[in-house]
């Protein structure tokens, strides 16, 4: 007898909600779900094989122990020991930050990954951490925080309401939305075009998106704050600057118009290969607008001026008075988030508090580049630089396909002390470590996005449990995290609910003390007893709402949000459109939006380089497909083949000057390496650039990944050598960067 269930999807940043057929504990077929308060029955392709995902033959079911040289089935009690024992000495006789962490990103898709890795990393005491966010997005945390004084306040496209949209570098209709979570982001275009509006795309690929567009531009990659900026100029030039209800809570206008002076249309049309004359077309037309939003993605993340850009981003909202208000970029308010303090001055934002040992990279929002993992690793400095890393942690990672030069972290990974994944397969990172602890499968495991809905384009709430039972001999994710924090800090063998009673205690214990919070001088043991769920995740779920902006402030608003009450909406509850919210979010120093923070200032010398540079050769970018996310899904048939494989696109001119044939292989030479692919000529590239996915190079030995191994790919990060960063946010530059490509003899 079949049965349905619920849940979300941990497969994208949509967080659609899916209906989930199930045949005893066997996820049999997956639907959107048609009541989801949020994704209204939408469901994508990857969404629509959760099964496969699910029970893909080559998860792990046991934890494995590194045993003469071999990685062999352990039960959990000997994992545990031989983390206790691999890690605590490392750190008694080396120091805490000889103990790296690494994060992938499909920490953000589970409640583990968004509940316990700050604990761990705090536990351990470790500046040596290490997260995708250095080869995605931190460009955008850092314009947010010398922008708005928190990097998390990441202001999102109100797309429900808008009448101009201009995307930078995103390609929605195969991401899925990013930064910007959005369930159905293909039909919420599309609506934006059946009530009148116009999307404007930017991107050196006519993607899906951008065949979509009423306007494609097609920039040179890496140029993107380069147009940005010289949008913002026409904006002063032209007196378009209309600030409007923002005013108020602006600073630095005066001193933005200046330095934005020397960015003409004129003097970065060659840079960018845009006529100047679509230039000034696209700042009037934004200005123009009744209300629009920029929203830029990774394509302008990824390259040498990423945090510019992702500042200009919302420079152009702010100029057009777009910010903070319906139909413009707002900046959404999740369930779980803090209690909302009183507007005003705040702490601000600071980069470089520490710096990496060996390249002294400044940190950024707590991390180093991830770029930097393998020389952390294998380089010796001055005793008084500090340690190697000579022990690792990596939770839902593969920084040997994610970060630059696979080959050298490789071959780092294999010299470490000692290295422990929590992973669900053996793949290209995990393969080499001592111990690895599987995750059950998403259907076993509960979901709430943490992460997600602070960029949500509508205020919601949505949890589910389980859909089925864990197996026996699994252990849930958060119990793995939660005995990994107290194993590799020196306190193997305690309860794990102790982990979460001490965030709550913690947690409860500041939350008197605040006088804007709902609970002030009551007595922490009394909401402890209060809180509700069958174990400590939940109960930490519970606390987080009912302290939230929505939350009942454990009973002092009868109607506020909490564990019980959303448990009794299986399909969520809507909190209704974003809403504007400055001054409040802002915890610059000054309390105002700082628009030309110094650290900005600062960069903007190096972008007036760039008005000169012009590259002399072919120039990669990335790309995704709608049926893969990262390196996740390539061992999953049904995610894999069709339009989803691993081939150089290159476009016809370019084919034909080079010799060049599609289906052929080609030889892609960049600084760190050459990698070979076949060849897909299409004019969907522009000249001069051509295009590998990321995610790829599943050939490595040593893995079991069955199905990724018949169509391994190769590894697009391969041609970086790690030295090409965007020093604001120390992002890898991915996009945009030199190659040379050439026809290779079959083989």
């Amino acid at each position: 007898m079949s049965r349905t269930a619920l849940r979300i999807c941990p497969l994208c940043e949509a967080t659609c909600g899916l209906a989930l057929t199930i045949d005893g504990t066997t996820v049999t077929a997956a639907r959107g779900d048609r009541d989801d308060v949020f994704s209204r029955g939408f469901i994508c392709p990857k969404g629509a094989s959760f099964g496969a995902v699910d029970s893909d033959p080559d998860r792990l079911r046991a934890p494995l122990v590194r045993r003469d040289g071999e990685l062999r089935e352990a039960t959990w009690e000997e994992a545990f020991d031989a983390i206790a024992a691999g890690v605590r000495p490392v750190v008694e006789r080396h120091g805490p930050n000889s103990v790296g962490v690494v994060l992938g990103n499909p920490n953000v898709h589970t409640m583990a990954g968004a509940l316990y890795p700050t604990v761990l990393i705090g536990a351990l005491g470790t500046r040596s951490l290490f997260t995708a966010s250095t080869v995605d997005q931190m460009p955008k945390h850092v314009s947010s925080g010398l922008l708005f004084g928190d990097a998390n306040a990441i202001p999102v496209p109100d797309l429900d309401r808008t009448d101009h949209l201009l995307l930078i570098g995103a390609n929605p209709l195969e991401s899925n939305g990013s930064l910007c979570t959005a369930p159905d982001f293909p039909g919420r275009l599309k609506a934006l075009k059946a009530r009148g509006g116009t999307l404007t795309v930017i991107d050196p690929r006519r993607t899906r998106t951008a065949r979509l567009a009423d306007r494609h531009v097609a920039i040179r990659p890496g140029t993107d704050a380069l147009l940005l900026a010289a949008m913002a100029h026409v904006l002063f030039e032209e007196s378009l600057v209309d600030l409007g209800a923002l005013a108020p809570h602006v600073e630095g206008v005066t001193e933005l118009a200046d330095a934005v002076a020397d960015f003409t249309p004129e003097s970065v049309a060659a840079a960018c290969d845009v006529d100047a004359g679509v230039t000034r077309a696209l700042a009037r037309e934004l200005a123009a607008a009744p209300a629009a939003a920029v929203y830029g993605r990774i394509g302008s993340c990824t390259v040498p001026h990423g945090t510019l850009a992702s500042w200009l981003v919302d420079v152009l909202n702010i100029l057009t008075g777009n910010l903070d208000r319906p139909g413009g970029a707002l900046f959404p308010q999740a369930a779980t988030d803090r209690t909302p303090r009183p507007a005003g001055p705040g702490h601000g934002f600071a980069l470089g508090r520490w710096h990496s040992r060996v390249s002294g990279h400044p940190e950024a929002k707590g991390e180093l580049p991830l770029s930097a993992l393998a020389e952390e690793i294998d380089t010796a400095t001055a005793v008084e630089a500090g340690e190697p890393v000579r022990a690792l942690v990596t939770i839902a990672a593969n920084p040997v396909l994610s970060a630059p030069d696979g080959d050298r972290l490789d071959k780092a990974l294999a010299s470490l002390d000692f290295m422990v994944s929590v992973d669900p397969y053996l793949n290209e990172t995990s393969r080499h470590a001592h111990v690895v602890l599987p995750p059950p499968p998403p259907a076993q495991s509960p979901h709430h996005d943490f992460a997600f809905n602070t960029l949500a384009v509508r205020n919601q709430v949505r949890y589910t449990r389980p859909a089925v039972p864990l197996e026996p001999g699994r252990m849930a994710e958060t119990e793995i995290l939660a005995r990994l924090i107290l194993a590799a800090t020196g306190r193997h063998g305690a309860d794990p609910a102790a982990v979460d009673a001490m965030v709550i205690e913690q947690t409860l214990g500041k939350a008197v003390r605040e006088p804007h919070s709902p609970v002030h001088g009551r007595d922490p043991g009394e909401l402890t007893a209060q809180l509700t769920g069958e174990n400590g995740p939940e109960r930490r779920l519970d606390m987080m709402l009912r302290l939230g902006p929505y939350g009942d402030g454990f009973g002092v608003r009868p109607d506020g949000l909490s564990l019980r009450r959303l448990l009794a909406h299986p399909h969520g509850i809507d909190l209704g459109p974003l809403r504007p919210r400055l001054p409040q979010p802002l915890k610059t120093r000054s309390g105002k939006v700082e628009l030309l923070a110094g650290p900005i200032a600062d960069d903007l010398p190096r972008l007036r380089q760039a008005l000169t540079e012009r590259p002399d050769g072919l120039v990669l970018v990335g790309r995704r497909h709608l049926r893969s996310n990262n390196s996740w899904m390539h061992n999953i048939p049904a995610l894999t083949g069709g339009s989803n494989r691993c081939t150089l696109h290159v476009h016809p001119d370019d084919a034909e000057r080079l010799g060049v044939r599609s289906g052929e292989p080609v030889r892609v030479t960049g600084a760190g390496g050459e990698v070979t692919a076949p060849a897909e000529v299409t004019d969907a590239v522009r000249r001069g650039v051509v295009s590998l996915p990321h995610g790829w190079g599943h050939g490595r030995p040593g893995t079991r990944l069955t199905h990724a191994a018949t169509e391994p790919g190769v590894n697009v990060n391969q041609l970086l050598d790690g030295t090409l960063l965007d020093p604001l946010s120390g992002n890898a530059v991915l996009n945009g960067i030199p190659v040379a490509i050439a026809p290779a003899p079959r083989p």
